[in-house]
């Protein structure tokens, strides 16, 4: 009983391991393309380059607005590469707002690795690159965040606030979010990267607005309102009866064009 208790042990310790070791292919599901090119996706859309502060250049779309219109910067959810918010960029396109689609490092064909402090870094760049480049004012500038992306606009928030935040389908950290998928792991203690978003949330002190969906199974509705819970000023919390993560009412529905077009119209002071 002692050799086969010690042969448990053994390969508990193993299976730990690994997952310690490649936990980072389980959160990150990139999609290596091919990408098209952005005229082709959006129309009035051009491919840019972004470059970040350890030297990788990141391919982006760039779809101006109309002269003083706002500006969103979306960061994707863990999966696919900017192809796939394609249709979200063509709405907010025609809904009059300009918009920035970029891909993470490892994604879209991108160099590096993703990590969290990686991601933070490129979404940096994507900051820097509209102000700097593209000439659009800070205050007309809105952070959209998607599923994971929204840890990723969160934390960009608490440093460099934009103008308005919203976030669809936040999860409070992404150990809680493991957790919902793998209960059977000590996810809390593995996970190299954490994500703490309702806790970044509650020191973003610009108007936020949180989407969800009422049948998201991959981040716990619950989760989402805890994050609306949690924003320091809240705007709107709007929830999709029925819609679940990937749902199209979530990619470019009309309850989620019209709360990003709400929070530039605030933003505009109209």
């Amino acid at each position: 009983m002692l050799r086969a208790a010690l042969v448990v042990v053994v390969l508990c310790a193993v299976v730990m391991g690994l997952l310690w070791a490649f936990q980072r292919r389980l959160v990150y599901l990139p999609d290596d393309g091919p990408v098209p090119a952005a005229a082709d996706a959006v129309p009035g859309g051009r491919d840019v380059a972004l470059t970040t502060s350890d030297g990788l250049t990141l391919g982006a779309w760039f779809v101006p607005g109309p002269e003083g219109s706002a500006t969103v910067l979306v960061a994707n959810g863990n999966g696919g590469h900017r192809g796939l918010r394609a249709p979200l960029a063509r709405a907010l396109s025609a809904a009059g707002l300009g918009v920035l689609l970029f891909d993470y490092r490892g994604y879209g064909g991108n160099p590096g690795s993703p990590s969290e402090a990686g991601l933070a870094l490129d979404v940096r760049a994507a900051r820097t690159w509209l102000l700097e480049e593209a000439g659009v004012p800070a205050g007309r500038l809105l952070y959209y965040g998607e599923s994971l992306g929204c840890a990723v606009v969160t934390e960009l928030a608490v440093e460099h606030p934009p103008a308005g935040l919203l976030l669809r389908s936040p999860f409070t950290d992404l150990a809680a979010v493991g957790a919902e998928h793998y209960p059977f792991l000590p996810v809390r203690q593995l996970l190299r990267d954490r994500y703490p978003v309702a806790e970044q949330v509650a020191r973003v002190r610009v108007p936020t607005t949180v989407v969800l969906g009422g049948a998201d199974s991959i981040v716990p509705p619950a989760q989402s309102r805890r994050v609306a819970d949690a924003a320091a000023q809240l705007h709107r919390r709007v929830e999709v009866p029925g819609a679940d993560h990937n749902d199209l009412a979530l990619l470019d529905g009309e309850q989620l064009v019209a709360a990003v077009v709400e929070l530039a119209d605030l933003a505009a002071g109209r």
